[in-house]
């Protein structure tokens, strides 16, 4: 079997919609002035709330709503404590990933008396689309998807868009460069950044709810493994640009589909499970390089370097 084929491209849009929903929340965030590295406790909150939506109302799209609006409420406590309190909201954020690793371990327990790992029989996940099945290329790469998968790129474009072009989207950008000078002009600061961070939060459920209900159908302790972690490297990879984020996401999802691929013709377990990571610390290095070689340039004449 051929790695590099049309269920490969499927396999990476699958791997990397949960990062691209939170990598939009962070770059939202950053444009706000907010640095959100809470995106992995968000996203692991948002798996876990879906996964129990579902299983009580027998609906999955129950299990999203429920997983948006209970993780939109879960990062009221970075939104106000960074946007209000003018908290450091880095470390909200750290405190906030460990509790929803501790939180979602221990009401597993108490909802489900189990651990581990949750997959109960009829579990219900998000459908697929197989009316796209007879469209060559597109059936091949998007039948088998979730609905959640197109609205992960939708939801991108409409978000560069509004950044760009409206009104609202200017006074955004200019909260998160200049806070003080829109803050003389009558724009409400904190306002703004909290808002947008509880919409980033409803954004993290959807990523979750993608991971546990769309990618898999069940939930297991630390299902994130990283995954927001990755999207906070891709928010600084784009330097908080949203209409790049599906460049970044795209390279990470396309290594972890590769890992799949190659565990199944026996590469170690151990070499494939850190391939996207290792990636992602490639392309840091990287960036970092060029980045800074651009500043050198800039900033020192080409006839002082002769």
């Amino acid at each position: 079997m051929s790695i590099f084929e049309w269920s490969f491209v499927a396999a990476v849009l699958t791997s990397a919609t949960p990062i691209l929903f939170a990598a939009l929340a962070g770059a939202l965030c950053a444009q706000a002035g907010v640095f959100n590295i809470a995106l992995e406790g968000q996203m692991l909150w948002g798996a876990f709330a879906a996964v129990v939506g579902s299983y009580y109302t027998g609906n999955a799209w129950a299990g999203v709503l429920i997983a948006v609006l209970s993780t939109a409420i879960y990062s009221v406590i970075l939104a106000v404590g960074a946007a209000r309190w003018k908290a450091d909201p880095i470390i909200i954020a750290i405190g906030t990933n460990l509790l929803s690793l501790g939180l979602t371990g221990f009401l597993l327990r108490v909802l489900f008396d189990t651990s581990g790992s949750f997959a109960p029989q009829g579990l219900a996940g998000i459908g697929t689309m197989p009316f796209l099945a007879g469209i060559p290329v597109i059936g091949d790469v998007f039948a088998g998807q979730s609905v959640l998968v197109p609205l992960a790129f939708v939801l991108i474009v409409a978000a560069g868009l509004w950044l760009r072009l409206t009104p609202g989207g200017l006074r955004l950008r200019g909260v998160g460069e200049h806070p003080d000078a829109a803050a003389t002009l009558g724009i409400g600061v904190a306002r703004y950044q909290t808002w947008v961070t509880i919409l980033g939060g409803g954004l993290c459920g959807l990523a979750g709810a993608q991971l546990s209900l769309g990618n898999v159908t069940l939930f297991t302790e630390n299902m994130t493994a990283g995954r927001g972690w990755i999207a906070v490297a891709a928010v600084i990879l784009v330097a908080n640009k949203a209409f790049w984020l599906p460049v970044a996401c795209l390279g990470f999802g396309a290594a972890e589909a590769l890992g799949f691929r190659l565990q199944g013709i026996g590469a170690p377990q151990q070499l494939t499970d850190a391939a996207p990571y290792a990636i992602t610390l490639v392309v840091l290095v990287i960036m970092r390089i060029v980045v800074t070689r651009r500043r050198t340039n800039t900033l020192v004449p080409k006839e002082t370097l002769a």
